[in-house]
């Protein structure tokens, strides 16, 4: 069988990834116990060898080409691969073990998983997260993710979407607003009231209202001159503040409901929801530490919880 690496090309790749990760030579040589010269230099090598540019290099930093970022999705799963094999054949593989990087929605992320995270530590101590709070749309391979929750999956987007919960959908108001614009008793009501507006990530339009009326979710365009982008907690900052009514989430308003700082309306058009998912790439071999962590987020919030 011919031989298609050898451990100096092995090396290169391994800084490839690390210089990668880091954005700089400088960082990924003091990482690696090496000069900056003899990082470039390997990773001249590398191009050389591969006929492809994968660096675009400054004084201050470098940055994958589109070549560049291709390549480093794939080494980066191979390398992952190597150590996952390494582990079992070593017996380490009951110990999981290495870092999880994970993007979540700023509002599921502070309520429903951020909470769970220290749980998941004391079981596997071994195992490092890295958490990213954002609700843009992200690209696994050239970022480098394991995991992502998302409340829409991408169309033919190739990822694999493991439900976690449905999540219930409410319409409330500050007390002192309903005093001075009155309480809406139906859905005609709606343009006299001021509806604060949440722009969605991927199309900068306003997210139209999930309602429920004789067991049927419909969708309802409302309109407000408060509009809100990238963090729906801003949003609920507005409500709290008297600034109109909110289509949000019950788990985000839920103590506000109990304190009685925001009032649930139009009670008999609720009961919708939205579904939150876990993400990953269908087409990557997932390491233990990450499958033992889809696991536990599905047994405390997903079907299995339920049972």
């Amino acid at each position: 069988m011919p031989r298609y690496f050898d451990d100096l090309m092995l090396g290169s790749i391994e800084l490839f990834c690390l210089t990668a990760e880091q954005q700089s030579f400088t960082a990924a040589a003091a990482a690696a116990g090496l000069t900056p010269a003899a990082v470039s230099r390997s990773i001249s090598r590398l191009e050389a060898r591969l006929g492809v540019q994968l660096f675009m290099r400054t004084t201050r930093r470098v940055r994958l080409t589109e070549g560049g970022r291709t390549y480093f999705g794939q080494c980066r799963q191979a390398l992952g691969q190597l150590i996952e094999a390494e582990r079992e054949i070593t017996g380490e593989q009951h110990l999981p073990s290495g870092t999880v990087r994970i993007s979540l929605p700023t509002s599921y992320g502070h309520h429903r998983i951020l909470p769970l995270l220290p749980g998941f530590r004391e079981q596997y101590p071994a195992v490092e997260l890295e958490v990213h709070l954002s609700n843009r749309n992200i690209d696994f391979t050239a970022e480098g993710f394991d995991l992502a929750v998302r409340g829409r999956t991408p169309p033919d987007s190739g990822l694999v979407a493991r439900k976690l919960e449905d999540a219930e959908l409410v319409v409330v108001a500050a007390p002192r607003y309903l005093r001075r614009c009155g309480i809406p008793m139906s859905l005609d009501a709606l343009p006299q009231h001021e509806c604060i507006q949440f722009l969605l990530p991927s199309s900068g339009k306003a997210m139209p209202w999930l309602l429920r009326q004789h067991a049927q979710d419909f969708e309802l365009p409302t309109k407000g001159g408060m509009r809100c982008s990238d963090d729906i907690l801003g949003p609920v900052t507005l409500a709290r503040a008297g600034a109109g009514l909110l289509q949000t989430y019950r788990f985000i308003v839920e103590h506000d409901l109990q304190q009685g700082s925001l009032q649930e309306v139009l009670g008999e058009f609720g009961g919708a929801s939205r579904p939150f998912s876990l993400l990953y790439p269908s087409n990557r071999h997932i390491p233990q530490r990450v499958r033992v962590l889809i696991d536990f987020l599905l047994q405390r919030l997903g079907p299995a919880a339920l049972s």
